[in-house]
Formats: C-alpha cells, structure tokens, sequence
C-alpha cells in the first residue's frame, strides 16, 4: 500500500464525514412515503456553515475522482 492508496482512503473518509455533516433538505423517508416531500425542487439557499461544507464536500469529490484515475493508471 503506497502513499497514493492512503491519501485515497484518506479523502474518501473525509467524504464520508462531509456527507454526513450535511443537513437534509428534505423531510426524509416518511415524506417519500405520505407525500410530505413536495417541495423537492423548491429553490433554497445554502448559507453559512452549510455552503461551506457543500463547497468542501464538492471540491473532496473531485479531488477523490482524480485519485482514482491516477490510481487506476498507475496501478496497470
């Protein structure tokens, strides 16, 4: 396991920690279920802290795709 495999791993969970910071803009399952969920493409703005980590989480997202291009290159 080289130092591009940890940085890997290493952006991948902070994925997954960025993901799960964010907050739901939805009302969750039990809208799906009864309908509650009709305001899906309502437009609303992120501010503050939630920008942030949206902005962050996108910019991980990208960073984590370039990754595993260079991994899978360097890897053959």
């Amino acid at each position: 396991m080289g130092a591009l495999d940890i940085i890997f791993l290493i952006v991948g969970l902070i994925i997954i920690v960025l993901s799960l910071l964010q907050g739901g803009k939805s009302e969750g399952a039990s809208g799906a279920i009864t309908g509650g969920g009709m305001n899906v493409f309502v437009k609303t703005k992120e501010r503050g802290s939630e920008k942030i980590i949206t902005i962050l989480t996108f910019i991980f997202v990208i960073i984590f795709m370039f990754l595993a291009l260079l991994v899978s290159i360097l890897g053959k």
